[in-house]
């Protein structure tokens, strides 16, 4: 196999590994999902908390033509089926374009308002919780992961602020080659927590806790079991009361085995035993829980950029810590507590077998940017969602250019 299918954070970060050639289907008509009043209530919600930073009406149609052009070039070039932009600029406008095909099979086209799984993005729910439990007292961020989790290596030196910011230095359980096998062996399988915790542990630590950065999934479900510790739910339930409902996201669900709700996009993977691209639409995210298990679609995931860049559900000193972001020793990202900073745009990627996905925020700019799309194989090494989140960049925010591929390889989830 030619890279673990589960390191797959923010284009930072991981094993490059072959190309995907562009795949042989007949894109469908680009579709613009932002025209007409009905379509902005749909990506941008009638509520209040939506209408200062969703703007009504498109951007410039030179500035408008270029992205539909520049998107489709990328798209094609990278073999993606299809693809979702939305880019939100109070004081300029917004742009959402749907287009290529949902499912490779009927032709059926891609749409806006499809649902997606998010992969790594699920980090910046379960650090929220998290911090939210800093907020209450509950938790501290210095506290030792020995403290609420037996059996870590190192474990009575290893902080939660460690843990959150990839600097545990333990080993990824999803490099583990026993995991790669298992998992692309049944990838219908249900894993559990300690169970995929549990193959990451056979190894050694690679580092002393904090002297480098490390982006390894067996952090944040470490911290998914703390949360579920020291509230005593489950933690689908806690991200669901404590986090989705008051950010008002209503399309985004934590699932406890394979579900996907419709709308969804079929999603198209090469990371199998086979090296040969299978349709990973209704694989099991159990083995990425905490770190990448979750669901969502284009209007939350727009609204949920805001709330994690700006703190909306946390304090502010608690936001402060989560937003004081260290070198990751890739060129322009830093990252902070299960979030990072990549030139100037804050957030999170994610990317699993089938999927791939952006949600940042500008805070200069006060924009807005999610790119959804129903493959994760890579082109030329690289995320097929950076290359569409730099080129969209590149023109709409040119003094802020997305880059979250420093590594240039792929991250799973």
């Amino acid at each position: 196999m030619r890279r673990s299918p589960t390191r797959r954070l923010f284009a930072a970060m991981l094993l490059a590994a072959s190309v995907l050639a562009p795949m042989a289907v007949a894109p469908a008509p680009a579709v613009h999902a932002a025209a007409g009043p009905d379509r902005h209530e749909r990506h941008c919600g009638k509520d209040r908390h939506d209408r200062h930073d969703c703007p009504p009406g498109g951007l410039d149609p030179a500035l408008t033509a270029k992205l539909d052009r520049t998107i489709e070039q990328v798209r094609k070039q990278a073999g993606i089926p299809g693809a979702v932009v939305g880019l939100w600029m109070p004081g300029k406008g917004s742009y959402v374009r749907a287009s290529g095909v949902a499912n490779k099979v009927t032709g059926e086209p891609m749409s806006a308002d499809t649902r997606i799984r998010i992969g790594s993005e699920t980090k910046t729910f379960t650090v929220t919780a998290l911090l939210e439990l800093v907020d209450d007292k509950r938790v501290k961020l210095d506290d030792k992961i020995s403290a609420y989790v037996p059996g870590v290596r190192n474990g009575d030196r290893i902080t939660l602020r460690q843990l959150a910011g990839m600097r545990s230095g333990l080993f990824p359980y999803t490099a583990d080659a026993d995991f790669v096998h298992d998992l692309l062996s049944d990838p219908y399988r249900s894993f559990t927590p300690r169970g995929v915790l549990a193959y990451g542990m056979k190894h050694k630590n690679t580092f002393k806790p904090g002297a480098e950065f490390q982006y390894s999934n067996s952090n944040l479900v470490l911290l998914g079991l703390v949360i579920e510790k020291v509230t005593g739910q489950p933690l689908d339930r806690v991200i669901h009361e404590r986090v989705l409902r008051p950010a008002h996201l209503h399309n985004t669900l934590f699932p406890t085995g394979a579900e996907f709700p419709e709308p969804h996009a079929h999603g198209y993977t090469d990371q199998t035993l086979s090296g040969e691209t299978e349709d990973a639409t209704d694989w099991n995210p159990s083995w990425a829980w905490a770190a990448g298990a979750m669901i969502s679609d284009l209007h939350d995931l727009r609204r949920w950029a805001k709330v994690v860049a700006t703190g909306e559900l946390l304090s502010p000193r608690t936001q402060a810590q989560r937003l004081k972001t260290l070198p990751t020793g890739f060129p322009g990202l830093s990252y902070g507590l299960g979030i990072f900073d990549a030139d100037g745009w804050i957030g999170h990627n994610g990317s699993l077998p089938g999927y791939e996905t952006v949600t940042v925020y500008l805070p200069a700019q006060k924009a807005t940017m999610v790119i959804m799309i129903n493959t994760d194989s890579l082109s030329g090494g690289q995320e097929p969602s950076t290359l569409l989140a730099r080129a969209v960049t590149r023109i709409a925010t040119p003094d802020n250019v997305y880059d979250g591929s420093a590594s240039q390889g792929r991250n799973t989830p």
